[in-house]
C-alpha cells in the first residue's frame, strides 16, 4: 500500500477500505495473516479484526467469540516465543497486544476468569514471552486504572479495579520470580515498568480511599516519587 505512489496509491486505499466496511471481512483475516508476507497487508487485516470486536463484539455468536480468543493469543505467542522473531515482528506484535486489549476489555473477568493466572503460568516458561506478556500486563493496567474513565460506566470501570486489585498478588509474585532469577537485560526492563504501574495503581486504587490506610499510602507514594538515583 505505502510503496506505491498516487493514482495506484489511491486505487490501494480505496480498495482496502471497500474491504474494511465489508460486514464479513474479518472472516478473511486468517487467511491473510496465513499467507500474505507484506507487514502492512497483515497490519491492515489486523485493523479489520480490531473494528469488528470494537463495534459487533456484543452480537457475534459466543462460538466466534471464543474462536477469535484463541486465534489471537496464538498469533501472540507465535510472534513473541522467540526473541528473534519478536524483534522482527515489533510493530506486528504490538498491534496483537492492543487487540488481545480490546478483547479483554470485553472478556474479562466474566468470560475470562483465568486470563492472569493463565498469563501468569506461561511466562514462567520462556523468556521472551515473558518479557511480552509484561507488555501486555502493563497495557490491561493503563486501560484498567488510566484510560477507563470516560470510555466505561463507574459500575464496570469499579469492576475491573476491583479485580484487578485482587489479582495483583499473581503478577507481584511473577514480576518478584523474574528479578531474582533472570539475567535477561529487556525482560527485567520490562518487568521493571510493569511492576512500577500495579504498583502505583494499587495504592492509590486499593488503599488510598480506606482511612485507616490512607497515611501509610501516602508514604509509600511519597517515598516513590521522592527516589534519586545516582549516577554509575
Amino acid at each position: 500500500l505505502y510503496s506505491t505512489v498516487g493514482d495506484q496509491q489511491r486505487v490501494a486505499q480505496d480498495i482496502l477500505t471497500t474491504l474494511k466496511e465489508h460486514p464479513q471481512a474479518w472472516t478473511r483475516v486468517d487467511t491473510i495473516l496465513e499467507y500474505s508476507q507484506n507487514q502492512e497487508t497483515k497490519y491492515y487485516a489486523l485493523q479489520i479484526l480490531e473494528q469488528v470486536i470494537q463495534t459487533r463484539w456484543k452480537i457475534l455468536p459466543r462460538n466466534q467469540c471464543e474462536g477469535i480468543k484463541k486465534y489471537i493469543v496464538g498469533l501472540i505467542i507465535k510472534n513473541s516465543s522467540d526473541n528473534s522473531v519478536m524483534d522482527n515482528n515489533k510493530v506486528y506484535l504490538k498491534k496483537l497486544n492492543m487487540i488481545l486489549i480490546q478483547v479483554l476489555k470485553r472478556e474479562w473477568p466474566h468470560n475470562w476468569e483465568t486470563f492472569i493466572s493463565d498469563i501468569v503460568g506461561a511466562s514462567k516458561t520462556n523468556e521472551s514471552l515473558c518479557q511480552n506478556n509484561m507488555v501486555i500486563l502493563k497495557l490491561l493496567s493503563e486501560e484498567v486504572f488510566v484510560f477507563s474513565t470516560g470510555q466505561l460506566t463507574q459500575t464496570k470501570a469499579k469492576h475491573l479495579k476491583d479485580t484487578m486489585c485482587s489479582e495483583f498478588s499473581q503478577i507481584f509474585q511473577l514480576c518478584q520470580f523474574v528479578l531474582e532469577n533472570s539475567q535477561n537485560a529487556a525482560l527485567v526492563d520490562a518487568t521493571l515498568h510493569t511492576l512500577l504501574r500495579f504498583c502505583i495503581s494499587t495504592l492509590i486504587f486499593k488503599f488510598l480511599n480506606v482511612p485507616m490506610f490512607r497515611n501509610v499510602t501516602l508514604s509509600c507514594l511519597t517515598e516513590i516519587a521522592g527516589v534519586t538515583v545516582s549516577n554509575y
